[in-house]
């Protein structure tokens, strides 16, 4: 990652609007919320999976209705597809989810569904993202999820100035820290790392003489690596350019994001020489760069217990937006699941199994029939994985049962939620993530949706 795109990613800050709210708001009322402090220390890595996933990985209940009316052939352009005990895609990453769940480190909400989106016919990435990342359907002048629960822990003193990197990103910006209307403290803003915790905050005699003609194992080679936070570079100098830093930059991301530069420099030197165990049958897909930025987000977890929050996309792996040509899906899904099987692998060898939770989920799924270009268009039902997290979470297994919707126009092939099943919208995931944090009535954020029942 480049200097400048690494920096543009720590400017990511987390604000919220902090005004009179009604009975339901999409605006933080911090007087309207119910806190309990919690004693099992969560930490929470989100995985959003951009462009709508379809749901086919973790649910081939219904896939021989399907392939029978599908306007395109399943078999031709697939190939195998093969169920597994628990119906799902065995190429697709299958026994990976049947491993997390025989060892009871999953939960799937097979049916995780917006009857707001279906009466609206709302299927757009950029309505829905917006919708998911802030925990509303209300959207106008909603602060992100993130941004609402750094503003409420503070509020309740959870978080202070003496906390350290309480939020990350690792995908640059997103709504999950949408700004709003007042400020949030610089101690609050999500600070930007990347999968080979390449260091921007660091300064080094190479930083000022040597940037331009060397490559990093050049540089190593010189001598030149060596950072601020190890004596590598003089230290009237750095304290000069970092006054200099403070007195000449306007209030705001930049400034905030150089106050913490010494010790951001520091903390990372630290982490990046941490080894991941043997993990056996279960290592991390090294060629994967996914694996490698899920291996990092658990390492960085480990090593800085404030930290509350980490925050990726699937980079490395591809876009969800399949609809032409869907067959790298199968390989695409297989690599995801196999870095979260190294990821719980990882947590239970470091002794975090029951502190980190992981949760992946995207914008919508994807209608199932299978289009003449052989991709899905949008759908308005996915899967909610949650993953870890076993000191809070009373893991369910598969919860919820579809049905195919059949409408008979061309095209129209939707999963639905079976009659009597349970089933949830996907507002439901940030009130759950508010709830394992201490927020008891998620709902007064939400629009009156409540968490998911595994807490």
């Amino acid at each position: 990652m480049k200097r400048r795109d690494f920096i543009k990613l720590s400017l990511v800050s987390g604000v919220s609007i902090l005004m009179p709210s009604y009975s339901y708001a999409s605006k933080l009322d911090i007087s309207k919320i119910d806190f309990s402090k919690r004693d099992y220390d969560a930490q929470t890595i989100i995985i959003y999976m951009y462009g709508g996933a379809s749901q086919l990985a973790g649910n081939l209940t219904n896939i021989d209705e399907i392939k029978e009316n599908s306007q395109s052939s399943y078999s031709a352009h697939f190939g195998d597809i093969t169920k597994t005990k628990n119906n799902f895609w065995k190429e697709a990453g299958g026994e990976y989810l049947e491993n997390l769940l025989n060892s009871g480190d999953m939960t799937i909400y097979r049916a995780c569904y917006s009857a707001v989106r279906e009466k609206e016919g709302n299927k757009a990435h950029g309505v829905c993202t917006e919708q998911n990342q802030k925990g509303t359907f209300d959207t106008n002048g909603a602060a992100g999820v993130v941004s609402n629960l750094a503003n409420i822990l503070n509020s309740n003193g959870v978080l202070d100035s003496n906390t350290f990197m309480p939020f990350v990103t690792m995908e640059g910006e997103s709504n999950f820290y949408t700004d709003g209307d007042i400020p949030t403290p610089s101690y609050l803003r999500a600070v930007g790392v990347d999968e080979n915790f390449d260091n921007p905050y660091e300064r080094t005699r190479w930083t000022i003489r040597n940037w331009l003609y060397y490559t990093k194992e050049e540089r190593k080679n010189k001598n030149y690596a060596k950072s601020d936070a190890e004596g590598g570079f003089d230290p009237a100098l750095t304290k000069k350019m970092d006054e200099l830093a403070q007195l000449n930059n306007k209030n705001g991301k930049i400034k905030d994001a150089l106050s913490k530069r010494g010790e951001l420099a520091k903390f990372i030197d630290r982490i990046k020489e941490t080894k991941t165990p043997d993990l056996g049958n279960n290592n991390y897909d090294k060629n994967s760069n996914f694996a490698k930025k899920l291996e990092a987000a658990i390492k960085l977890l480990d090593k800085s217990s404030d930290t509350k929050v980490v925050t990726m996309g699937t980079g490395g792996l591809g876009g969800w937006d399949d609809h032409n040509n869907a067959r790298d899906y199968v390989t695409r899904a297989n690599a995801l699941f196999s870095a979260i099987n190294s990821a719980i692998a990882h947590l239970k060898a470091i002794g975090k199994i029951d502190k980190i939770n992981i949760m992946l989920f995207a914008e919508f799924g994807r209608n199932v029939n299978l289009n003449s270009a052989n991709g899905w268009d949008h759908g308005n039902l996915q899967n909610y994985y949650i993953f870890g997290g076993k000191g809070y979470f009373n893991h369910r297994g598969v919860v919820g049962e579809t049905k195919l919707d059949v409408t008979g126009s061309l095209n129209r092939l939707w999963m639905k939620p079976k009659d009597g099943t349970e089933w949830i919208e996907p507002i439901s995931i940030a009130a759950t993530l508010y709830k394992i944090y201490g927020i008891d009535n998620p709902e007064v954020l939400t629009g009156g949706y409540g968490s998911v029942d595994i807490i």
